[in-house]
């Protein structure tokens, strides 16, 4: 078993897991900034348009961010560094959860998806710490 302190290998699987997970963020930053409605339906939030789509638009710079730390992190840093912005994250999509519930007019796939996102930040976080 390999030492929390050492850096992922990129022929282990987590290496590549947490580097697919950034490609997911990215994907989804680029949905919410390129058509801020549509990233709105998944998301599990109305979108008015106009000006509210600047803070749709926030949501995927957000998540363009956190996939730019997860993969700059997974390639130059220590295990014990990717664990713990990955134990971290699971506040994004258990707020989304709470945010998209208090709008009232998520259906029970949105809420589910962010259920399962922060699920998956959970075992992803086990799995590279342990």
């Amino acid at each position: 078993m390999a030492s929390a302190d050492q850096h992922l290998s990129t022929s282990g699987p987590s290496f590549w897991a947490v580097l697919g997970l950034a490609a997911v963020f990215l994907c989804l930053s680029g949905l919410f900034i390129a058509a801020p409605t549509a990233g709105a339906s998944i998301f599990g939030i109305p979108a008015p348009g106009n000006v509210s789509d600047a803070y749709l638009r926030a949501i995927g710079f957000r998540d363009a961010a956190l996939a730019l730390y997860l993969a700059g992190l997974v390639c130059f840093s220590s295990r014990r560094a990717v664990g713990i912005v990955l134990s971290a994250t699971v506040l994004i999509p258990v707020c989304d959860v709470a945010l998209v519930l208090s709008v009232g007019t998520a259906a029970w796939w949105q809420i589910g998806l962010h259920a399962i996102s922060a699920t998956i930040l959970i075992v992803m976080s086990i799995w590279v710490l342990r």
